[in-house]
């Protein structure tokens, strides 16, 4: 905003929420970032949280602004002299790299990083940039605090180098020294030397190899707290999900439909399109971000019946395809579904995962999400 610009021109400080909000807190905050898969990881902490029996406020980019767990515990200290403990024993919180570039005390007691692949790049001048602003996430920590990494992703990985903070890692491929990784089909955490198996891969119902990444960053999490694994491994058996992140909205006629309408970037739709077993009919397009649509090429081609485009990236996205031609154009997210319904067979999904924000033809990507649901449900 040009008022904003105005204000640091004439060197008056800027905050955000995410800063505001953490000075009026005392309890210790969980703060996750990464590319993809923070709004599901966060929600499976607070669960796990919850479930161990303690009180959690869950929320951030999520949904519920941390704003709101300040107030509630402002307002508390107003009865209390104990307002902290009173009110919170744990702030779960998603954060952007947007909130973390207004930051200046903001420390997290964990602060945890899923995953960094090109997004935003409609703001930011490169990949690089972009991942500096979510390391932002570890900047205040002390040698009291955790820093959880993705030890998979490259980039993730290389933010160890620096860190204060006392450094867990997670894996899907291999046994890491202090965290949690997969052994062949047992989840294992080793936590203060202690190794422990606290699921098999099995128990985790959320599906796809991106889900099982942000099970074990949760399971990280909830063992550092303190939560038994027979809570965790409750959790992870009965969690389906949450909204507009790889959701079964309907079936008709033998046809299943997916809204993945968080699926805002390339590697998002990439983790849905591997997740699913079914030929698939893809709705993808909307406003570009930045990203690189030729990594979906390949993918497309093996696992897409039928692509069908939406939006202003719906041209760019077809030249991004190059030879593959089982492609067509709709005007509107009503006229995607009604074609894919008229082609699907039977055992075939539909699969809505934009690889594009929202903001040309809908308010958000909830709203996307929202309208493709009510047209499902309004299939004969």
């Amino acid at each position: 905003m040009e008022s904003l610009q105005a204000a640091r021109r004439r060197g008056v400080r800027v905050i955000g929420e995410l800063e505001l909000a953490s000075r009026f807190l005392s309890a210790p905050v969980i703060a996750i970032t990464g590319t993809n898969g923070k709004s599901t990881t966060v929600t499976l902490v607070g669960l796990i949280l919850e479930q161990s029996g303690r009180r959690v406020f869950t929320g951030g980019n999520l949904g519920t602004p941390l704003c709101e767990a300040a107030l509630a515990t402002y307002r508390a200290g107003s009865r209390t002299r104990n307002a902290p403990s009173a009110v919170y024993d744990y702030l779960v919180a998603e954060v952007s790299s947007f909130q973390l570039e207004t930051i200046e005390r903001f420390h997290p007691w964990i602060a945890a990083v899923l995953n960094i692949t090109p997004d935003h790049l409609d703001r930011y001048p490169s990949v690089d940039s972009y991942a500096l602003a979510k390391a932002r996430i570890f900047e205040n920590q002390t040698g009291e605090d955790f820093a959880l990494l993705n030890l998979d992703d490259e980039r993730v990985a290389g933010l160890r180098k620096g860190l204060r903070a006392r450094a867990l890692g997670f894996s899907r491929t291999g046994r890491v020294s202090e965290g949690a990784y997969l052994d062949g089909d047992r989840v294992m955490t080793i936590i203060g030397g202690r190794e422990e198996e606290v699921c098999r891969r099995a128990d985790i119902r959320i599906p796809g190899s991106h889900n099982l990444a942000n099970a074990l960053t949760a399971i990280t999490i909830g063992r550092v707290c303190g939560c038994r694994s027979e809570v965790i491994r409750r959790v992870l058996q009965t969690f389906p999900g949450i909204e507009h992140a790889l959701e079964t909205v309907g079936e008709r006629r033998g046809v299943r439909f997916v809204n993945d309408s968080k699926g805002t970037n390339v590697d998002a739709t990439l983790r849905a399109l591997e997740s699913l077993e079914e030929s698939i009919f893809l709705i993808a397009g909307g406003r570009d971000k930045g990203g690189d649509f030729t990594k979906l090429q390949e993918p497309v081609r093996r696992r897409v019946k039928r692509l069908i485009l939406i939006g202003e990236a719906a041209a760019r996205i077809q030249e991004a395809m190059g030879p593959f031609d089982r492609i067509s154009h709709a005007a509107t997210l009503r006229d995607a579904v009604e074609l894919a319904v008229r082609q699907a067979s039977p055992g075939d999904v539909v699969l809505l995962s934009p690889a594009c924000a929202s903001f040309d033809m809908f308010m958000d990507y909830q709203d996307r999400g929202r309208q493709f649901k009510a047209l499902v449900k309004a299939l004969p």
